[in-house]
């Protein structure tokens, strides 16, 4: 590719070259000299994915980091000369007033491609030796910090630290990534804590989800020490949550100099570099359906309580919705010769009350799984004890036989479509893999589903309104310049219910 410097053809004057710092916004013709840290694709996810252009990170000598930009016309242009690392120089371009929302870099101007810009990779072997360029420069906040600045859509900063479980797997033993789970679900979700800060959930999308995925299984070792770049702080649950960008960038144990500096302090304190234990993790938090499943799926798992918000999607009719408990502890009673028996109280004639044991299906953003609600879970959703809506059936229809049941009453399927925060209990059932539905101990509120972390950017970009380009990109060569309530299972539930029997 020829060289095609169009002013210093029209003036016959040599190049001004300026630092980050000098530019002003608008037109210019001065020569800007850099190295390109990353670039990226801008897409509206409102419209689709639309491509809206190329977005590069970019540093001086001076060590001034500023934002470029080049339109969808110019993109294809350059798209193939740009390589991450390497030296260039930019003839004309237009300085135009940065976005406002998701800042990848402190100045308040992008450097935008016009329609008469000259990108040339620099002389490595002449005035400017890759040294003296920085390679890199970060911005790092602290957990204290992305709380601060939840839901802002401002700045993007950086965040390193030492994972604690990935996929809810621990590093006790190197955790397992599904390549096609990864592809299926868009995402890994790390917890990552910052020296001795709190532990935050940190969600890798897309690009940066496959990068981890890549590094991570890669290592000999197992990583421990996690470096992403432009995470977007957020409210997930009423927990904090921190998600990657289209911009964002992984790194981890030893690869930059930022993670091998946490590397080391990181095993210079061993108190620090415990793993994590299950007590961790299952303080009651809210978790998507998933992550449940990933928690059961541990070998460290166990008992646990977490909050769940899912919807009900239907009412599981296949079995009784209720079950007989004696009226003076609760638990099951059974069907002896001629009256109910209490094993647990030791009675052989007790009295029954009806209780809630109604198996439900449920969804969330990502899963489906199904829920039993059980004791007064079932009265906290229906706004009706089960007792009573077993008698108030029975006593409608006198002429149905002993061996009738209820069908699932009206006050239950009118739940179907509506959405609630469940308090749900992991059993010993359940990480044996006898049963997979979660009992629900609470209904904790009627809730809206939170939208799960995305990569979405919407990005609105001031570009001058120069002609379409006949821009032009040296032939140069550029090689060189370089993520107790228990259980109920089938086999421990009431057999198909009759009437209560009452003394």
């Amino acid at each position: 590719m020829e060289a095609v410097v169009k002013s210093s053809l029209r003036t016959g004057k040599a190049p001004v070259a300026v630092f980050f710092n000098d530019i002003r916004p608008g037109r210019s013709e001065s020569q800007l000299r850099f190295r390109l840290i990353h670039f990226w694709e801008a897409k509206n996810i409102a419209k689709g994915g639309a491509f809206l252009g190329l977005e590069l990170l970019l540093i001086d000598q001076q060590g001034t980091v500023m934002r470029g930009f080049i339109s969808p016309t110019r993109a294809q242009t350059y798209r193939r000369h740009l390589i991450a690392g390497a030296l260039y120089a930019l003839q004309n371009f237009f300085a135009t007033k940065s976005k406002e929302i998701y800042r990848v870099a402190d100045p308040s101007l992008t450097i935008s491609f016009s329609n008469n810009s000259v990108l040339s990779p620099l002389d490595v072997d002449n005035d400017y030796g890759t040294g003296s360029f920085p390679a890199d420069r970060f911005r790092f906040h602290s957990h204290g910090d992305f709380e601060a600045n939840v839901g802002l859509r401002g700045d993007l900063y950086d965040v390193v630290g030492h994972l604690r479980l990935v996929n809810g797997q621990a590093l006790m033993t190197r955790p397992l990534l599904d390549e096609a789970d990864i592809a299926s679900m868009g995402h890994i979700l790390v917890h990552l804590q910052t020296k001795d800060e709190p532990v935050m959930k940190l969600y890798l999308w897309d690009a940066a989800a496959r990068e981890f995925f890549k590094k991570f299984t890669a290592s000999v070792d197992t990583p421990t020490v996690l470096m992403v770049t432009t995470v977007n702080p957020k409210n997930l649950g009423g927990n904090l949550a921190l998600s990657s960008m289209s911009s964002s960038r992984v790194f981890l144990d030893k690869e930059i100099q930022p993670t091998t500096d946490y590397f080391s302090w990181f095993s210079a304190n061993p108190d620090l570099a415990e793993r994590v234990n299950a007590d961790e993790v299952t303080k009651i938090e809210t978790m998507t359906i998933g992550q449940i499943f990933g928690y059961i799926k541990r070998e460290d798992a166990k008992e646990a309580s977490f909050y769940c918000v899912a919807t009900i999607d239907d009412v599981v009719c296949d079995r009784a919705w209720y079950y007989i408990a004696c009226s003076g502890c609760q638990t099951k009673a059974t069907k002896g010769p001629s009256s109910l028996m209490c094993a647990k109280c030791g009675k052989s004639n007790v009295s029954g009350v009806a209780k809630y044991l109604a198996k439900i299906s449920v969804y969330d953003n990502n899963d489906h799984a199904q829920f039993v609600l059980l004791g007064n879970a079932g009265t906290e959703l229906t706004g009706k004890p089960a007792a009573e809506l077993v008698d108030s059936y029975f006593e409608a229809n006198q002429d149905v036989g002993a061996g009738h049941y209820m069908p699932a009453p009206q006050v239950l399927i009118e739940t179907v479509g509506q959405t609630y925060k469940f308090k749900l209990k992991v059993s010993d059932l359940n990480l044996t893999g006898k049963i997979q539905a979660l009992t629900v101990t609470k209904i904790v509120s009627a809730d809206a589903m939170p939208p799960l972390p995305n990569s979405s950017e919407f990005i609105v970009i001031v570009e001058d309104e120069a002609p379409l380009p006949s821009a032009a990109v040296s032939d140069a060569s550029v090689s060189n310049a370089l993520d107790g309530t228990g259980g109920t299972s089938d086999k421990d539930e009431a057999q198909v219910v009759k009437r209560p029997k009452h003394d």
